[in-house]
């Protein structure tokens, strides 16, 4: 295994922060991004700081705020110039939202979109440069199994957000195979310890509309779909299964890494879903001449 050099993102906490520190272990350097380290993450950035210097390891924080692309562009400056190089992306922040689709806000809509799709873009746009010009690198996507497997009510804009991102990450995949880099999407299931996915989800705009559906057939409805969740992941899911499939996509050689993984406790079917679809659309560029894109180009390195 050759030691990389990662940029995380969304690393503060949940699966951004358990990969950040799995890497790290595993012997790569690590950047571990998030917004606003001065103030807002101030606690999470000393947190991860104290963990590398008592465990040995290069892991390092840079404020990234993925909604910025002068954000973006500053942190990517300043990996480049301190490492001389960036290896891997990992596409890991997000965030989420729970309640009727109907009582968020169109405003609410963007915002989310922004931090989960257009997020990834800012990045790509800042990385993919440096990447090009070696003929080399790794994207991976942190995606859901949402986007493929069975699905709650109450989780719209988060589901619809996750599934436009898969989508993106599938066709980065074929845009950038000849360039050599390649592109692996990890599919979390529902981890519902482990991560801050439901403490820190964002409550409806609209709480008349809210009002209204609790004040009918959806009385409770909330609960009871969280209550829902528990019942089907397992106690012993532990997020951290997906750090360590993090970890072994990266250190898989060149060429040789899955275009996808599912870590999925409670097996809703994702693996599945993905699977036919992924095969469709690889049949698609076969029949029209294009499935060397299926493959990442590794004589394109130089």
């Amino acid at each position: 295994m050759s030691q990389k050099v990662i940029l995380v993102t969304g690393a503060s906490s949940g699966f951004g922060r358990l990969t950040a520190q799995a890497l790290a272990q595993a012997g790569h350097t690590v950047y571990a991004s998030m917004r606003d380290v001065a103030r807002r993450n101030a606690a999470h950035a000393q947190s991860l700081l104290q963990h590398a210097s008592e465990a040995g390891v290069d892991l390092r924080v840079v404020d990234l705020d993925v909604q910025s692309q002068e954000s973006v562009d500053r942190a990517v400056a300043r990996i480049a110039a301190e490492a001389g190089r960036i290896d891997a992306v990992l596409h890991n922040a997000g965030h989420m939202v729970f309640g009727p689709a109907e009582a968020f806000t169109p405003e609410q809509y963007l915002q989310l979109y922004d931090v989960n799709v257009v997020g990834t873009q800012r990045v790509n746009r800042a990385v993919l440069p440096h990447m090009r010009a070696r003929r080399e690198g790794l994207l991976v996507w942190v995606s859901s199994s949402s986007s493929a497997g069975g699905t709650p009510p109450y989780l719209a804009p988060y589901f619809g957000a996750k599934a436009a991102m898969d989508a993106i990450a599938v066709q980065y995949a074929r845009e950038l195979s000849r360039w050599g880099i390649e592109t692996s999407i990890v599919v979390p299931g529902a981890f519902t310890s482990g991560t801050n996915h439901f403490a820190h989800a964002a409550a409806p705009g609209d709480q008349a509309v809210v009002a209204a559906y609790e004040a009918g057939p959806y009385a409770g409805f909330g609960a009871q779909v969280q209550q829902a969740f528990d019942a089907i992941v397992p106690a012993d899911a532990d997020a951290s299964l997906v750090a360590q499939a993090i970890v072994d996509v990266v250190d898989r050689p060149h060429g040789r890494r899955p275009f996808r993984v599912h870590i999925d406790p409670a097996q809703d079917g994702a693996d599945v879903g993905f699977g036919v679809l992924d095969r469709l659309r690889a049949e698609m560029l076969r029949r029209v001449g294009l499935s060397d894109l299926l493959a990442v180009a590794t004589s394109a390195r130089g």
